[in-house]
Protein backbone atom coordinates (compact mmCIF):
# COMPACT_ATOMS: atom_id res chain seq x y z
CA UNK A 1 0.00 0.00 0.00
CA UNK A 2 1.12 3.89 -1.05
CA UNK A 3 0.75 6.04 1.75
CA UNK A 4 -2.06 8.25 1.00
CA UNK A 5 -0.79 12.32 0.14
CA UNK A 6 -4.00 14.37 -1.02
CA UNK A 7 -2.63 17.03 -3.35
CA UNK A 8 -4.68 20.48 -4.03
CA UNK A 9 -5.11 19.41 -7.56
CA UNK A 10 -6.74 15.63 -6.82
CA UNK A 11 -9.95 14.43 -8.23
CA UNK A 12 -12.24 12.05 -6.87
CA UNK A 13 -14.65 9.82 -8.25
CA UNK A 14 -15.76 5.99 -8.39
CA UNK A 15 -14.12 4.88 -11.19
CA UNK A 16 -11.00 6.02 -13.62
CA UNK A 17 -10.91 5.29 -17.12
CA UNK A 18 -7.11 5.72 -18.89
CA UNK A 19 -7.72 5.84 -21.96
CA UNK A 20 -10.08 7.88 -24.05
CA UNK A 21 -10.98 6.16 -27.61
CA UNK A 22 -13.64 3.76 -28.30
CA UNK A 23 -13.82 1.24 -25.24
CA UNK A 24 -12.38 3.83 -22.47
CA UNK A 25 -15.35 5.65 -23.70
CA UNK A 26 -17.65 3.17 -24.05
CA UNK A 27 -17.23 2.26 -20.59
CA UNK A 28 -17.06 5.58 -19.29
CA UNK A 29 -20.67 6.03 -20.75
CA UNK A 30 -21.97 2.65 -19.42
CA UNK A 31 -20.99 3.87 -15.96
CA UNK A 32 -22.36 7.22 -16.37
CA UNK A 33 -26.12 5.99 -17.06
CA UNK A 34 -25.53 4.42 -13.77
CA UNK A 35 -25.19 7.72 -11.88
CA UNK A 36 -22.04 6.81 -11.28
CA UNK A 37 -18.59 9.66 -10.81
CA UNK A 38 -16.08 9.23 -13.84
CA UNK A 39 -13.13 10.63 -14.79
CA UNK A 40 -11.38 9.82 -18.33
CA UNK A 41 -7.99 10.45 -18.30
CA UNK A 42 -6.88 10.28 -21.84
CA UNK A 43 -3.08 10.80 -23.75
CA UNK A 44 -4.89 11.53 -27.08
CA UNK A 45 -2.77 8.06 -29.10
CA UNK A 46 -5.59 6.32 -30.67
CA UNK A 47 -3.99 2.94 -32.22
CA UNK A 48 -6.04 4.07 -35.26
CA UNK A 49 -5.25 7.77 -35.63
CA UNK A 50 -3.29 7.21 -38.89
CA UNK A 51 -6.47 5.85 -40.23
CA UNK A 52 -8.61 8.45 -42.50
CA UNK A 53 -12.03 6.81 -41.86
CA UNK A 54 -13.25 3.55 -39.72
CA UNK A 55 -15.04 0.87 -41.01
CA UNK A 56 -17.59 -2.00 -40.17
CA UNK A 57 -18.99 -0.36 -37.44
CA UNK A 58 -23.09 -0.17 -38.01
CA UNK A 59 -24.67 3.22 -38.08
CA UNK A 60 -20.81 5.19 -38.33
CA UNK A 61 -19.26 3.46 -41.42
CA UNK A 62 -16.49 4.96 -42.83
CA UNK A 63 -17.01 7.79 -40.15
CA UNK A 64 -13.24 9.74 -38.85
CA UNK A 65 -11.95 8.04 -36.09
CA UNK A 66 -11.05 11.51 -34.45
CA UNK A 67 -15.48 12.06 -35.10
CA UNK A 68 -16.53 9.26 -33.37
CA UNK A 69 -14.04 10.00 -30.17
CA UNK A 70 -15.58 13.59 -29.94
CA UNK A 71 -19.24 12.26 -30.16
CA UNK A 72 -18.26 9.52 -27.57
CA UNK A 73 -16.54 12.61 -25.37
CA UNK A 74 -20.16 14.82 -25.71
CA UNK A 75 -22.15 11.77 -24.74
CA UNK A 76 -19.76 10.82 -21.70
CA UNK A 77 -20.06 14.74 -20.30
CA UNK A 78 -23.78 14.96 -21.15
CA UNK A 79 -24.07 12.47 -17.80
CA UNK A 80 -21.61 14.78 -15.92
CA UNK A 81 -18.79 13.02 -16.02
CA UNK A 82 -15.01 14.48 -17.26
CA UNK A 83 -12.57 13.96 -19.97
CA UNK A 84 -9.00 14.97 -18.32
CA UNK A 85 -6.54 15.64 -21.66
CA UNK A 86 -3.60 14.33 -19.39
CA UNK A 87 -1.32 11.50 -19.26
CA UNK A 88 -1.52 8.58 -16.44
CA UNK A 89 1.91 7.58 -15.53
CA UNK A 90 1.28 5.58 -12.30
CA UNK A 91 -1.39 4.15 -10.97
CA UNK A 92 -1.12 3.05 -6.98
CA UNK A 93 -2.69 1.33 -4.79
CA UNK A 94 -4.10 3.99 -1.70
CA UNK A 95 -6.15 1.08 0.47
CA UNK A 96 -8.27 -1.62 0.28
CA UNK A 97 -10.86 0.39 -1.19
CA UNK A 98 -9.54 3.11 -3.84
CA UNK A 99 -6.90 3.75 -6.52
CA UNK A 100 -4.79 6.92 -7.05
CA UNK A 101 -4.08 7.62 -10.63
CA UNK A 102 -0.74 9.50 -11.10
CA UNK A 103 -0.78 12.10 -13.94
CA UNK A 104 1.82 13.50 -15.74
CA UNK A 105 2.88 17.30 -14.28
CA UNK A 106 1.30 17.05 -11.49
CA UNK A 107 -2.00 16.05 -10.41
CA UNK A 108 -4.15 12.81 -9.29
CA UNK A 109 -7.52 10.99 -9.76
CA UNK A 110 -8.47 8.60 -6.73
CA UNK A 111 -10.99 5.76 -7.52
CA UNK A 112 -12.61 3.19 -6.44
CA UNK A 113 -11.90 1.49 -9.37
CA UNK A 114 -10.05 1.58 -12.80
CA UNK A 115 -10.11 0.73 -16.30
CA UNK A 116 -7.20 -0.13 -18.31
CA UNK A 117 -8.56 1.13 -21.45
CA UNK A 118 -4.93 1.93 -22.97
CA UNK A 119 -4.84 0.30 -26.17
CA UNK A 120 -1.81 -0.76 -27.63
CA UNK A 121 0.85 0.25 -30.13
CA UNK A 122 1.73 -1.45 -33.77
CA UNK A 123 5.06 -2.51 -33.55
CA UNK A 124 5.76 -2.41 -37.58
CA UNK A 125 8.84 -4.38 -39.52
CA UNK A 126 11.72 -2.90 -39.99
CA UNK A 127 11.50 -1.94 -43.76
CA UNK A 128 12.31 1.76 -45.72
CA UNK A 129 9.31 3.44 -46.27
CA UNK A 130 6.78 0.87 -44.34
CA UNK A 131 5.81 3.64 -41.89
CA UNK A 132 5.33 6.56 -43.81
CA UNK A 133 2.37 4.87 -45.58
CA UNK A 134 1.15 2.90 -42.88
CA UNK A 135 -2.56 3.47 -42.28
CA UNK A 136 -2.90 4.45 -46.06
CA UNK A 137 -1.66 2.75 -48.70
CA UNK A 138 -0.18 -0.02 -46.09
CA UNK A 139 -3.43 -1.86 -44.20
CA UNK A 140 -3.29 -4.84 -42.10
CA UNK A 141 -6.46 -5.72 -41.78
CA UNK A 142 -8.62 -7.01 -44.69
CA UNK A 143 -11.74 -5.85 -42.66
CA UNK A 144 -11.02 -2.47 -41.65
CA UNK A 145 -9.87 -1.42 -44.63
CA UNK A 146 -9.76 -4.16 -47.31
CA UNK A 147 -12.76 -2.84 -49.37
CA UNK A 148 -10.97 0.10 -50.06
CA UNK A 149 -8.28 -1.61 -52.06
CA UNK A 150 -10.41 -3.99 -53.53
CA UNK A 151 -9.39 -5.22 -57.19
CA UNK A 152 -6.08 -3.60 -56.98
CA UNK A 153 -2.51 -4.34 -56.77
CA UNK A 154 -2.28 -5.96 -53.43
CA UNK A 155 1.55 -6.86 -52.36
CA UNK A 156 1.41 -8.93 -49.09
CA UNK A 157 4.25 -9.18 -47.10
CA UNK A 158 4.73 -11.85 -44.25
CA UNK A 159 7.14 -10.78 -41.21
CA UNK A 160 5.62 -13.18 -39.23
CA UNK A 161 4.19 -17.08 -38.98
CA UNK A 162 0.71 -15.85 -38.71
CA UNK A 163 1.33 -13.53 -41.65
CA UNK A 164 -0.59 -16.03 -43.97
CA UNK A 165 -3.74 -15.95 -41.63
CA UNK A 166 -5.52 -12.97 -43.80
CA UNK A 167 -3.86 -14.42 -47.10
CA UNK A 168 -7.30 -16.07 -48.28
CA UNK A 169 -9.26 -12.29 -47.46
CA UNK A 170 -7.18 -10.64 -49.56
CA UNK A 171 -7.45 -13.06 -52.29
CA UNK A 172 -11.05 -12.58 -52.23
CA UNK A 173 -10.72 -8.58 -52.41
CA UNK A 174 -8.51 -9.01 -55.53
CA UNK A 175 -7.40 -11.51 -58.41
CA UNK A 176 -4.11 -9.13 -58.59
CA UNK A 177 -2.58 -10.38 -55.04
CA UNK A 178 1.33 -11.02 -54.70
CA UNK A 179 2.26 -12.95 -51.13
CA UNK A 180 5.82 -11.95 -50.28
CA UNK A 181 7.78 -14.25 -47.68
CA UNK A 182 9.87 -11.61 -46.05
CA UNK A 183 10.68 -13.50 -42.81
CA UNK A 184 8.62 -15.83 -40.99
CA UNK A 185 7.31 -18.46 -42.94
CA UNK A 186 9.30 -20.99 -45.25
CA UNK A 187 8.64 -21.41 -49.28
CA UNK A 188 7.52 -25.29 -48.28
CA UNK A 189 4.59 -24.46 -46.10
CA UNK A 190 1.38 -26.01 -47.82
CA UNK A 191 -0.91 -23.42 -47.44
CA UNK A 192 1.21 -21.68 -50.36
CA UNK A 193 -0.17 -24.23 -52.88
CA UNK A 194 -3.34 -23.63 -52.26
CA UNK A 195 -3.02 -19.65 -52.86
CA UNK A 196 -0.98 -20.39 -55.62
CA UNK A 197 -3.60 -22.72 -57.13
CA UNK A 198 -5.74 -19.73 -56.44
CA UNK A 199 -3.55 -17.73 -58.60
CA UNK A 200 -1.56 -15.36 -56.13
CA UNK A 201 1.91 -15.02 -56.76
CA UNK A 202 3.98 -16.64 -53.91
CA UNK A 203 7.78 -14.95 -53.76
CA UNK A 204 10.02 -16.46 -51.03
CA UNK A 205 12.47 -12.87 -50.88
CA UNK A 206 12.93 -10.09 -49.20
CA UNK A 207 12.09 -6.53 -49.24
CA UNK A 208 14.40 -3.75 -49.76
CA UNK A 209 11.61 -1.06 -48.93
CA UNK A 210 8.80 0.82 -50.43
CA UNK A 211 8.84 2.56 -53.03
CA UNK A 212 7.06 6.63 -53.35
CA UNK A 213 5.45 7.43 -56.63
CA UNK A 214 6.03 11.37 -57.85
CA UNK A 215 2.41 11.46 -56.17
CA UNK A 216 3.53 10.60 -52.69
CA UNK A 217 1.31 7.37 -52.82
CA UNK A 218 2.89 4.15 -52.81
CA UNK A 219 4.58 2.61 -56.55
CA UNK A 220 6.21 -0.39 -56.26
CA UNK A 221 7.33 -2.91 -53.64
CA UNK A 222 11.44 -3.20 -54.14
CA UNK A 223 13.04 -6.76 -53.13
CA UNK A 224 16.41 -7.21 -51.98
CA UNK A 225 18.04 -7.35 -55.41
CA UNK A 226 16.27 -4.76 -57.07
CA UNK A 227 13.74 -5.92 -58.63
CA UNK A 228 10.20 -3.72 -58.08
CA UNK A 229 6.89 -4.93 -58.34
CA UNK A 230 4.47 -2.57 -59.03
CA UNK A 231 1.80 -1.89 -55.86
CA UNK A 232 -1.08 -0.13 -55.15
CA UNK A 233 -1.38 -1.02 -51.68
CA UNK A 234 1.02 -3.62 -49.06
CA UNK A 235 -0.76 -5.18 -46.43
CA UNK A 236 1.62 -5.75 -43.76
CA UNK A 237 0.66 -7.92 -40.28
CA UNK A 238 2.60 -6.06 -37.18
CA UNK A 239 3.54 -7.22 -33.92
CA UNK A 240 1.40 -5.73 -30.75
CA UNK A 241 2.93 -4.29 -27.56
CA UNK A 242 -0.18 -3.32 -25.30
CA UNK A 243 0.17 -0.23 -23.06
CA UNK A 244 0.96 -1.03 -19.90
CA UNK A 245 3.31 1.25 -17.97
CA UNK A 246 0.79 2.63 -16.40
CA UNK A 247 0.16 -0.48 -14.17
CA UNK A 248 3.14 -1.56 -13.42
CA UNK A 249 3.19 -0.57 -9.81
CA UNK A 250 0.23 -2.35 -9.11
CA UNK A 251 2.28 -5.87 -10.30
CA UNK A 252 0.03 -6.30 -13.50
CA UNK A 253 1.59 -8.64 -15.62
CA UNK A 254 0.75 -9.54 -19.60
CA UNK A 255 0.50 -12.60 -21.51
CA UNK A 256 1.80 -13.76 -25.02
CA UNK A 257 -0.91 -13.67 -27.49
CA UNK A 258 -1.91 -17.29 -28.57
CA UNK A 259 -0.94 -16.21 -31.94
CA UNK A 260 2.87 -14.88 -31.22
CA UNK A 261 2.09 -11.24 -32.42
CA UNK A 262 2.78 -9.99 -28.69
CA UNK A 263 1.44 -9.38 -25.54
CA UNK A 264 -2.10 -9.03 -24.15
CA UNK A 265 -3.50 -8.74 -20.60
CA UNK A 266 -5.70 -11.73 -19.59
CA UNK A 267 -9.22 -10.62 -17.89
CA UNK A 268 -12.12 -12.74 -16.09
CA UNK A 269 -15.47 -13.07 -17.48
CA UNK A 270 -16.06 -10.20 -15.91
CA UNK A 271 -13.16 -7.81 -17.27
CA UNK A 272 -11.48 -7.76 -13.87
CA UNK A 273 -7.58 -8.39 -13.96
CA UNK A 274 -5.27 -10.25 -11.63
CA UNK A 275 -5.24 -7.26 -9.63
CA UNK A 276 -9.06 -7.25 -7.76
CA UNK A 277 -10.40 -3.52 -8.89
CA UNK A 278 -8.56 -3.25 -12.13
CA UNK A 279 -10.48 -3.55 -15.18
CA UNK A 280 -9.16 -3.80 -18.47
CA UNK A 281 -11.44 -3.12 -22.14
CA UNK A 282 -10.47 -2.89 -25.70
CA UNK A 283 -7.20 -3.54 -27.52
CA UNK A 284 -5.18 -4.25 -24.70
CA UNK A 285 -7.01 -7.24 -23.73
CA UNK A 286 -7.54 -8.35 -27.47
CA UNK A 287 -5.51 -7.10 -30.52
CA UNK A 288 -7.70 -7.98 -32.70
CA UNK A 289 -10.94 -5.98 -31.93
CA UNK A 290 -11.91 -3.75 -34.54
CA UNK A 291 -13.41 -0.20 -33.24
CA UNK A 292 -17.19 -1.73 -32.73
CA UNK A 293 -15.59 -4.33 -30.94
CA UNK A 294 -13.78 -2.55 -28.58
CA UNK A 295 -16.51 -0.28 -27.61
CA UNK A 296 -18.99 -3.31 -27.12
CA UNK A 297 -16.16 -4.71 -24.84
CA UNK A 298 -15.79 -1.34 -22.71
CA UNK A 299 -19.83 -1.42 -22.50
CA UNK A 300 -19.65 -4.88 -20.87
CA UNK A 301 -16.90 -4.23 -18.81
CA UNK A 302 -18.58 -0.67 -17.39
CA UNK A 303 -21.74 -2.77 -16.90
CA UNK A 304 -19.48 -5.73 -14.99
CA UNK A 305 -18.06 -2.49 -13.09
CA UNK A 306 -21.39 -0.91 -12.07
CA UNK A 307 -22.59 -3.92 -10.99
CA UNK A 308 -19.55 -4.21 -8.30
CA UNK A 309 -19.96 -1.26 -7.23
CA UNK A 310 -23.68 -1.51 -6.51
CA UNK A 311 -22.93 -4.96 -4.23
CA UNK A 312 -20.37 -3.37 -2.27
CA UNK A 313 -22.38 0.35 -1.73
CA UNK A 314 -25.21 -2.35 -0.74
CA UNK A 315 -23.10 -4.73 1.57
CA UNK A 316 -21.60 -1.14 3.40
CA UNK A 317 -25.03 -0.18 4.13
CA UNK A 318 -25.79 -3.10 5.64
CA UNK A 319 -23.31 -3.70 8.16
CA UNK A 320 -23.73 -3.00 11.88
CA UNK A 321 -22.43 0.92 12.73
CA UNK A 322 -18.93 0.64 14.23
CA UNK A 323 -19.94 3.44 17.05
Amino acid sequence: MTEHKPRVAERHCDVAVIGGSAAGLAAALQLGRQRRRVIVVDAGEPRNAPAAHMHSYLGHEGLPPSELTAIGRTEVRSYGNEILSARAVDVVRVDDAHFRVELEGGGAVVARRVVAATGLVDVLPDIDGLREHWGGDVIHCPFCHGYEVRDQRIVQIITHPAGLHPAPLFRQLTDRLTVILHEGVNGDDPQLDALRAAGVTVLDDRVRRLVTGDDGHLAAVELEDGTRIDADAVAVGPRFRVRVEPFASLGLVTTEHPMGLGDHVETDPLGETTVPGLYAAGNVTDPSQQVLQAAANGARVGGMISFSLAREDIDAAGRPSPI
